[in-house]
C-alpha cells in the first residue's frame, strides 16, 4: 500500500508534493497513528521532496544583436 502512494508522489511536482508532505506532517501530529505506515509514507515522501529540490540557475544573459 505505501509503495502505491509513493508512487503516485513521485508523479507531483515540487509544490504539491511539499504541500501534500506537511499536510500528512500535521496530521500525524495532531492525531499520531490515525492512518496505518503514514510514518513510512511520510519518510517517503520528504525523500522524494528532497530529491525534487533543485537550484534554479538563473538564465544566460543574452546580448541584444
Amino acid at each position: 500500500m505505501p509503495s502505491l502512494i509513493l508512487a503516485f508522489l513521485a508523479r507531483l511536482r515540487f509544490r504539491a508534493l511539499f504541500l501534500i508532505t506537511l499536510s500528512i506532517f500535521v496530521v500525524d501530529l495532531v492525531i499520531p497513528d490515525l492512518i496505518p505506515f503514514v510514518d513510512e509514507i511520510l519518510l517517503g515522501a520528504a525523500t522524494l521532496m528532497l530529491a525534487q529540490w533543485k537550484r534554479r540557475e538563473p538564465p544566460p544573459n543574452k546580448l541584444p544583436e
